[in-house]
């Protein structure tokens, strides 16, 4: 019989193998509690709010943007001031609806130009920089179950890092599982079977878990049939990843992720507008599949950018970094419509839209009024947000 130091070894292996999964699994997904799911969507890199969400009766907008701003005759209209990139247009029905909602002058004190720093407040929901671990790592913390959340991707972000575990990141849903490498499997399964004591029977247990959660996984992702045809990139597929997890049925209550790059220094039309269709056309077949799998009343999609950009474009045909910025949710849990006031492009900070909504707010709605859990425990305050949850 192996002894104690092999067990160990194989075990640590077969918890490695699964795509990053921790081995704190042992507490099973179930703990989580509740049906509903938060999908947050990253735009990396600093999205342009004012290309995104276009104040196209401004005068002050096209002065700004000889070069670069979205003509009237293009703008998608929403209200008699304010209308939709054209590379949106897949959103329209979702509009038309009421399940579409926008929230302007989206931002945080003492604003931060930096890629670095400012993504890190809005991992960690906190302006002054002193939080190490992230807002849905403390959810999960709080909630006691670390696979409430995954991130679809490669990388974990800092958003999904606790301080007793970091959540795990599925690279993609059909390597969600165990593999062992060749040759071990009998000995693997003789050291399950056998009787264990101390830290050896917790990971005995927790191995056990683990094998029970991702087999379950991968039984129910196999009844899966797409409701809707994906967009062939990259997002698309990691959108229907999720679609397979939700559907699924393993108590995730965040899902994150990520579409970049944002960072529209040059050639922002040709660049922005590519990475908006691509945007919209992924949603668009995401949200037609929950209907389709009769999960729409089960999940929210909440989109955000570390920050906006300048609101006069740069002699390169594009836009610097800047400060405020719209964030977007939709699903039909949502409050469609626009939910702030437009920016003040007489009054700027620094050439920069000034904040009005703290994006804590924004948050707190979604952990509070969406999935049913204290907000003030998870983000350090009490913040009011705009009231994008219905």
């Amino acid at each position: 019989m192996p002894n104690r130091r092999d067990f160990l070894k194989l075990s640590a292996l077969a918890v490695a193998a699964t795509t990053g999964m921790p081995g704190f699994l042992a507490r099973a997904a179930a703990q989580a509690g509740g049906d509903k799911t938060l999908v947050v969507i990253q735009l990396t890199g600093g999205n342009d709010g004012l290309n995104t969400l276009i104040p196209y009766s401004n005068g002050a907008y096209y002065a700004a943007r000889p070069t670069i701003a979205i003509p009237k005759k293009d703008v998608l209209t929403l209200t008699p001031d304010l209308g939709m990139h054209p590379s949106l247009k897949p959103l329209m029905d979702l509009w038309d609806g009421g399940k579409l909602a926008w929230m302007e002058n989206v931002g945080y004190p003492n604003p931060n130009r930096s890629h670095f720093a400012s993504m890190a407040i809005w991992h960690t929901a906190d302006p002054t920089q002193a939080q190490a671990d992230g807002w849905i790592g403390r959810m999960a913390e709080k909630i006691g179950d670390p696979f409430c959340a995954s991130n679809i991707g490669s990388s974990t972000p800092r958003a999904l890092q606790a301080d007793a575990f970091s959540l795990p990141s599925i690279d993609g849903i059909d390597g969600f599982q165990i593999k062992l490498p060749q040759g071990v499997d009998g000995a693997f399964e003789a050291m399950l079977g056998a009787p264990r004591e101390g830290e050896a029977d917790y990971l005995l247990r927790a191995t056990r878990q683990l094998m029970k959660n991702t087999a379950r996984v991968q039984q129910n992702v196999k009844k899966y049939k797409a409701g809707a045809s994906y967009p062939d990139h990259k997002f698309g597929a990691q959108l229907r990843d999720t679609a397979r997890l939700i559907a699924a049925g393993v108590g995730q209550r965040i899902i994150y992720l990520t579409l970049g790059s944002f960072d529209t220094h040059a050639g922002q039309r040709g660049e922005q507008d590519g990475l908006l269709g691509t945007l919209a056309g992924g949603l668009s077949a995401f949200y037609a599949d929950l209907q389709k799998q009769g999960l729409a009343d089960q999940v929210l999609v909440m989109g955000f950018s570390e920050f906006g950009r300048r609101v006069a474009e740069n002699a390169s045909a594009g836009t610097d970094h800047g400060q405020g910025s719209v964030m977007f949710a939709l699903g039909n849990g949502v409050s469609g419509g626009i939910h702030g006031s437009s920016p003040d492009l007489e009054d700027l900070s620094m050439g920069d839209i000034k904040y009005r909504q703290d994006f804590r707010g924004v948050y707190a709605e979604g952990l509070q009024k969406w999935l049913k859990l204290d907000a003030r425990s998870v983000l350090g305050g009490d913040f009011t947000g705009p009231g994008w949850v219905a």
